[in-house]
Protein backbone atom coordinates (compact mmCIF):
# COMPACT_ATOMS: atom_id res chain seq x y z
CA UNK A 1 0.00 0.00 0.00
CA UNK A 2 1.34 3.66 -0.60
CA UNK A 3 2.10 5.92 1.91
CA UNK A 4 0.37 8.52 2.62
CA UNK A 5 1.61 11.89 1.31
CA UNK A 6 2.67 13.92 4.31
CA UNK A 7 1.91 17.93 3.73
CA UNK A 8 2.46 21.17 5.27
CA UNK A 9 -0.56 23.94 5.35
CA UNK A 10 0.48 27.50 5.88
CA UNK A 11 -1.90 30.15 6.51
CA UNK A 12 -1.30 33.85 5.39
CA UNK A 13 -4.29 36.57 6.52
CA UNK A 14 -4.36 38.74 2.95
CA UNK A 15 -7.05 40.62 3.31
CA UNK A 16 -8.89 43.65 5.23
CA UNK A 17 -11.93 41.55 6.32
CA UNK A 18 -9.38 38.81 8.01
CA UNK A 19 -9.16 36.27 4.87
CA UNK A 20 -6.99 33.09 5.22
CA UNK A 21 -5.13 31.97 2.16
CA UNK A 22 -3.70 28.35 2.49
CA UNK A 23 -0.47 27.27 1.06
CA UNK A 24 -0.99 23.38 1.37
CA UNK A 25 2.86 21.82 0.23
CA UNK A 26 4.06 18.53 -0.33
CA UNK A 27 7.23 17.81 2.15
CA UNK A 28 8.78 15.51 0.00
CA UNK A 29 8.44 17.45 -3.80
CA UNK A 30 7.56 21.41 -2.83
CA UNK A 31 4.84 21.16 -5.26
CA UNK A 32 1.79 23.08 -3.65
CA UNK A 33 -1.60 24.03 -4.00
CA UNK A 34 -2.95 27.91 -2.89
CA UNK A 35 -6.14 27.88 -1.60
CA UNK A 36 -8.35 31.14 -1.97
CA UNK A 37 -6.19 33.89 -2.46
CA UNK A 38 -8.11 36.33 -1.78
CA UNK A 39 -5.62 39.67 -2.10
CA UNK A 40 -1.97 40.47 -1.88
CA UNK A 41 -0.68 38.50 -4.10
CA UNK A 42 2.44 40.37 -4.06
CA UNK A 43 3.14 38.99 -1.06
CA UNK A 44 2.02 35.61 -1.81
CA UNK A 45 4.20 35.42 -4.54
CA UNK A 46 7.28 36.73 -2.60
CA UNK A 47 6.59 33.72 0.11
CA UNK A 48 6.00 31.11 -2.47
CA UNK A 49 9.55 32.12 -4.50
CA UNK A 50 11.04 32.59 -0.73
CA UNK A 51 10.41 29.19 0.25
CA UNK A 52 11.55 27.67 -3.36
CA UNK A 53 8.19 25.81 -3.50
CA UNK A 54 6.08 25.34 -6.53
CA UNK A 55 2.63 26.18 -7.26
CA UNK A 56 0.87 23.40 -8.95
CA UNK A 57 -2.72 24.91 -8.90
CA UNK A 58 -5.33 27.59 -6.84
CA UNK A 59 -8.05 26.27 -5.36
CA UNK A 60 -11.13 28.44 -4.95
CA UNK A 61 -14.05 27.69 -2.85
CA UNK A 62 -16.35 30.42 -3.84
CA UNK A 63 -15.83 33.43 -5.64
CA UNK A 64 -16.07 36.21 -3.55
CA UNK A 65 -13.65 39.00 -3.73
CA UNK A 66 -11.73 37.75 -0.20
CA UNK A 67 -11.07 34.61 -1.65
CA UNK A 68 -10.51 35.55 -5.21
CA UNK A 69 -9.08 38.62 -5.64
CA UNK A 70 -4.90 37.46 -6.13
CA UNK A 71 -6.11 34.60 -7.89
CA UNK A 72 -5.44 35.94 -11.41
CA UNK A 73 -2.04 37.18 -10.61
CA UNK A 74 -1.04 34.20 -9.02
CA UNK A 75 -1.83 31.68 -12.30
CA UNK A 76 -0.26 34.24 -14.65
CA UNK A 77 3.08 35.01 -12.18
CA UNK A 78 3.01 30.91 -11.83
CA UNK A 79 1.51 29.45 -14.79
CA UNK A 80 -0.95 27.62 -12.89
CA UNK A 81 -4.99 27.17 -13.57
CA UNK A 82 -7.29 28.19 -10.56
CA UNK A 83 -9.79 25.59 -9.60
CA UNK A 84 -13.80 26.18 -8.80
CA UNK A 85 -16.77 24.75 -8.88
CA UNK A 86 -19.21 24.88 -12.15
CA UNK A 87 -21.98 26.51 -10.21
CA UNK A 88 -20.02 29.47 -9.06
CA UNK A 89 -18.98 30.61 -12.71
CA UNK A 90 -21.71 33.53 -12.03
CA UNK A 91 -20.61 34.16 -8.61
CA UNK A 92 -17.23 34.87 -10.09
CA UNK A 93 -18.28 36.70 -13.49
CA UNK A 94 -20.76 39.24 -11.72
CA UNK A 95 -19.69 42.20 -9.88
CA UNK A 96 -22.58 42.43 -7.57
CA UNK A 97 -22.47 38.51 -6.61
CA UNK A 98 -18.45 38.40 -6.16
CA UNK A 99 -18.87 41.79 -4.05
CA UNK A 100 -16.46 43.99 -5.77
CA UNK A 101 -18.73 46.66 -6.99
CA UNK A 102 -19.85 46.97 -3.18
CA UNK A 103 -16.18 46.96 -2.39
CA UNK A 104 -14.74 49.76 -4.52
CA UNK A 105 -14.15 48.69 -8.22
CA UNK A 106 -16.51 46.29 -10.03
CA UNK A 107 -14.58 43.17 -11.29
CA UNK A 108 -14.55 39.74 -12.91
CA UNK A 109 -13.03 36.52 -11.56
CA UNK A 110 -12.26 33.46 -13.42
CA UNK A 111 -11.70 29.63 -12.95
CA UNK A 112 -10.22 27.59 -15.89
CA UNK A 113 -11.41 24.20 -14.07
CA UNK A 114 -14.54 23.98 -12.86
CA UNK A 115 -15.22 20.87 -10.83
CA UNK A 116 -18.27 18.88 -9.81
CA UNK A 117 -19.77 17.79 -7.06
CA UNK A 118 -18.02 14.19 -5.67
CA UNK A 119 -15.60 14.83 -8.11
CA UNK A 120 -11.95 13.38 -6.81
CA UNK A 121 -8.93 15.81 -8.08
CA UNK A 122 -5.31 14.47 -7.72
CA UNK A 123 -2.74 17.38 -7.29
CA UNK A 124 0.72 17.25 -5.45
CA UNK A 125 0.08 13.64 -4.60
CA UNK A 126 -3.05 13.84 -2.78
CA UNK A 127 -6.39 12.99 -3.63
CA UNK A 128 -9.15 15.54 -2.86
CA UNK A 129 -12.91 15.07 -2.95
CA UNK A 130 -14.72 18.25 -3.96
CA UNK A 131 -18.15 18.41 -2.01
CA UNK A 132 -20.83 20.83 -3.19
CA UNK A 133 -21.92 23.35 -0.46
CA UNK A 134 -24.14 25.95 -1.70
CA UNK A 135 -25.36 28.32 0.70
CA UNK A 136 -23.00 30.84 1.36
CA UNK A 137 -22.75 30.97 -2.74
CA UNK A 138 -24.34 29.37 -5.15
CA UNK A 139 -21.59 27.59 -6.26
CA UNK A 140 -19.66 27.34 -3.37
CA UNK A 141 -17.79 24.18 -2.23
CA UNK A 142 -14.76 22.51 0.45
CA UNK A 143 -12.12 20.57 -0.25
CA UNK A 144 -11.73 17.08 1.38
CA UNK A 145 -8.22 15.53 1.35
CA UNK A 146 -8.98 11.74 1.57
CA UNK A 147 -5.76 10.07 2.60
CA UNK A 148 -5.15 13.16 5.24
CA UNK A 149 -8.15 13.94 6.55
CA UNK A 150 -8.14 17.41 6.21
CA UNK A 151 -11.23 19.23 5.07
CA UNK A 152 -11.31 23.60 3.65
CA UNK A 153 -14.38 24.56 4.61
CA UNK A 154 -14.11 28.16 3.10
CA UNK A 155 -16.70 30.34 4.52
CA UNK A 156 -19.37 27.27 4.74
CA UNK A 157 -18.20 26.22 8.40
CA UNK A 158 -16.26 28.15 10.44
CA UNK A 159 -15.60 27.36 14.30
CA UNK A 160 -19.02 26.79 16.03
CA UNK A 161 -20.39 29.29 13.61
CA UNK A 162 -21.39 29.47 9.27
CA UNK A 163 -20.90 31.15 6.90
CA UNK A 164 -23.07 34.21 6.21
CA UNK A 165 -26.33 34.14 3.63
CA UNK A 166 -26.83 37.87 3.42
CA UNK A 167 -25.36 38.13 0.28
CA UNK A 168 -26.57 38.30 -3.08
CA UNK A 169 -27.16 34.44 -3.96
CA UNK A 170 -27.03 33.39 -0.67
CA UNK A 171 -29.44 30.51 1.33
CA UNK A 172 -29.65 30.03 4.75
CA UNK A 173 -31.63 26.67 3.64
CA UNK A 174 -29.27 25.46 1.08
CA UNK A 175 -26.28 26.39 3.75
CA UNK A 176 -27.81 24.13 6.55
CA UNK A 177 -28.40 21.15 4.11
CA UNK A 178 -24.95 21.35 2.66
CA UNK A 179 -23.97 21.13 6.15
CA UNK A 180 -26.49 18.24 7.25
CA UNK A 181 -25.95 16.07 4.13
CA UNK A 182 -22.00 16.98 3.23
CA UNK A 183 -19.67 17.76 5.83
CA UNK A 184 -21.52 16.06 8.73
CA UNK A 185 -20.55 12.52 7.30
CA UNK A 186 -17.21 13.38 7.61
CA UNK A 187 -14.85 11.50 10.16
CA UNK A 188 -15.72 12.94 13.78
CA UNK A 189 -11.85 14.18 13.79
CA UNK A 190 -11.27 15.99 11.07
CA UNK A 191 -10.01 19.13 11.51
CA UNK A 192 -11.55 22.05 9.66
CA UNK A 193 -9.47 24.62 8.04
CA UNK A 194 -11.87 27.69 7.48
CA UNK A 195 -11.84 30.51 5.55
CA UNK A 196 -11.97 33.67 7.99
CA UNK A 197 -9.49 34.97 10.87
CA UNK A 198 -12.50 36.77 12.55
CA UNK A 199 -15.88 35.30 11.20
CA UNK A 200 -18.78 37.79 11.50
Amino acid sequence: MAEKTEIKIESYLVSEFGTNCYFVINNETKEMLVVDPGDNASMLIDAIEREQIKPVAILLTHGHLDHASAADALAKNFQVKIYAHEAEKETLEDSRMNLTAAFGAAKKFRADVFVKDNEVLELIGCKIKVLFTPGHTPGGCCYYFNEQRILFSGDTLFCESVGRTDFPGGSSAALIRSIREKLLDLPDNVPVVHGIARPV
